[in-house]
């Protein structure tokens, strides 16, 4: 009798967690401005004037006086904000460097401009390996 018990328990919670757990998220915007067709370019190096925490995985996490090498600008669309997508640049953030991610424009200022987003191309889905 336990044993009914325990396997209605475990279909009950089966029904609870199903085997999907993704999220849709929306995107951002639908344009970006890159460096070039391929957005692998580096546009510019900015410094972070205030930590980030990253809401979800489509963002990183970056600290105040981090350097973050900048490949693509979002157009700013309606009531969305305006996000930059980069990855973290020096030695004590190796373990980030490589990461590309989002971060809001504002916390940022651009230390260097390399070269000017001159393309505009429209957003795509990456399978969340870069932006």
């Amino acid at each position: 009798m336990t044993r009914v018990y325990l396997v209605v328990l475990l279909l009950c919670l089966r029904l609870m967690c199903p085997l999907v757990t993704g999220i849709f998220m929306d995107k951002l915007a639908s344009k970006k401005l890159c460096a070039d067709d391929d957005c692998v370019y580096t546009i510019s190096l900015a410094r972070a004037e205030e930590d980030y925490n990253a809401p979800d995985c489509r963002f990183i996490n970056i600290k105040k006086g981090q350097l973050i090498y900048v490949y693509a600008k979002l157009v700013k669309e309606k009531d969305s904000g305006e996000f930059w997508a980069g990855s973290v640049y020096g030695e004590q953030y190796e373990d980030h460097m490589g990461t590309v991610g989002y971060f809001p424009s504002s916390l940022v200022s651009e230390q260097h401009v390399y070269q000017e987003a001159n393309k505009t191309l429209p957003t795509t889905v990456r399978n969340l390996q870069k932006p």
